[in-house]
């Protein structure tokens, strides 16, 4: 690695550590055609896995090791699109929830009328990383078995 290379990863890190900007886990999205275009995305990512499940389980797949950590990670992305699709109705569609931020580590979320039940529903499903994580972590150890499984065939000899 060149020195100057490395100077500037060091620079960035401090930039990151002294100037932080808020890292949202949903994000918003300006105006509500922005809200209606990505939720479309949402719901052809969410079939997508869908199908993917669909495909592994009938061409019989999911027997081996890499294709089943994928297809548990398509049914996480298909979880995580149903939770991001459900925050962004409640907080940017019909503005069922509105979050006050009121100190450095606290908000305040506040529910239409009547439903403060909405205030825990969005909360718990804010926490979308715990659906999205898994998802690329299956994700990655699929791949990865696959890639392993490609070198020890390719050392045996044989093609696949």
């Amino acid at each position: 690695m060149q020195p100057t290379t490395h100077k500037l990863q060091w620079l960035v890190v401090i930039v990151c550590l002294f100037w932080p900007v808020d890292g949202l886990a949903t994000q918003a999205h300006a105006g509500i055609e922005g809200v209606w275009v990505h939720q479309f995305a949402h719901v052809f990512f969410l079939f997508s896995m869908g199908l993917l499940i669909f495909w592994l389980r009938q061409a019989e797949l999911v027997k081996l090791p890499g294709w089943r950590y994928i297809q548990y990670a398509a049914l996480f992305f298909i979880l995580w699109n149903l939770d991001a699709i459900l925050v962004h109705l409640l907080d940017e569609q019909i503005l069922a929830v509105t979050v006050n931020t009121i100190g450095p580590w606290h908000i305040r979320i506040n529910a239409a009328a009547g439903r403060d039940w909405l205030a825990t529903v969005y909360y718990l499903a804010k926490l979308d990383h715990l659906l999205c994580v898994p998802a690329m972590v299956c994700l990655m150890l699929g791949l990865r078995h696959m890639l392993q499984e490609n070198r020890r065939s390719q050392s045996d000899g044989r093609l696949r």
